[in-house]
């Protein structure tokens, strides 16, 4: 942002009452133009809040984390549908009779129509932990910027309220002293400025709310998405490729004979932390599109008071 434009935007109610001792560069028409600051007091740190908004609205979940959230629900009905308890048919009357090909090649085929969900995981993981970390460090520089602009605003509201309050005093003043028409028709002009300068300040205090509150958001979120991200690409991604491992490798196994009671008992136990695993994600994935809406809800509400 120019160095001018800040410096505009900084204009303060208690510097109105001095410009009037100074030439405008437009023609002197002062009143309406000293209205016009009033009514546009912090125009430019509201104009920034609306940029602000903009920008975070451009760093909004990917269409991979939709997409991942989609495939861990589905994940997640699905791994229950494996029946280990089809590689516990290995009596004589089984081998026999042919059950434990059967039983195992049903295991197996069960395996693959879960893996074909999980095959789909990797590459999305992959391309959002790539953007995860542009979109941390943006979030973060815009969540500073707000911060900066309200304190701007807060200050701006500040001297304005100080502003009115000796105006108002001067006007008590002005009011028993007035002796002529010229006179009553300054303090009228004033007593409406002061008014137009309370409804900017009442505008100021709204917005100021609004862009805290979205602040306040922006970091719970911001938390909770880096949370979320780092169990996805850390503890989702390793206990995806020891479940794969272990139960490919079973299921492989599964149609001959030959498997051991803790060969069997080892690949439940990894498919049972994995399942536990996938729950966690998938309660974590709607908790945040939660935290994201609601963000989204406060942006909007910042986007009307600005």
């Amino acid at each position: 942002m120019a160095k001018s434009d800040r410096t505009a935007s900084l204009m303060t109610p208690s510097k109105l009452a001095q410009v009037k001792s100074r030439p405008p560069v437009a023609p002197p028409t002062s009143n309406a133009w000293l209205d016009q600051m009033a009514a546009d007091a912090g125009h430019v740190h509201l104009r920034r809040l609306v940029e602000l908004k903009k920008e975070l609205e451009a760093e909004a979940l990917p269409p991979e984390f939709s997409a991942i959230h989609a495939d861990l629900s589905q994940l997640a009905e699905a791994l229950p549908g494996i029946d280990f308890g089809l590689l516990h048919e290995r009596g004589w009357w089984a081998r026999t009779s042919g059950k434990t090909q059967s039983a195992g090649a049903r295991f197996a085929e069960q395996f693959r129509q879960v893996e074909q969900i999980t095959d789909g995981l990797a590459e999305p993981l992959k391309r959002l932990n790539s953007k995860q970390q542009a979109q941390a460090q943006a979030m973060e520089s815009i969540r500073i910027e707000i911060k900066g602009e309200c304190k701007a605003i807060d200050q701006i509201i500040d001297q304005g309220a100080r502003w009115l309050q000796d105006m108002r005093d001067q006007l008590k003043l002005r009011v028993a002293a007035a002796t002529d028409a010229k006179s009553e028709e300054a303090i009228k002009d004033d007593t409406a400025r002061c008014e137009i300068l309370v409804d900017r300040l009442k505008a100021l205090r709204a917005t100021l709310t609004a862009a805290q509150q979205s602040r306040q958001q922006l970091k719970a979120t911001a938390a909770k998405r880096d949370a979320v991200m780092q169990f996805l690409l850390e503890a989702v991604s390793t206990d995806l490729q020891t479940w794969q491992n272990r139960l490919s490798t079973l299921a492989e196994a599964a149609p001959r004979e030959g498997l051991k009671a803790e060969q069997v008992d080892g690949a439940m136990e990894t498919h049972r932390e994995f399942q536990l695993c996938v729950k966690r994600a998938v309660a974590d994935c709607t908790v945040l599109s939660h935290q994201e809406k609601t963000l989204m809800e406060s942006l909007a509400a910042l986007d009307a008071q600005a």
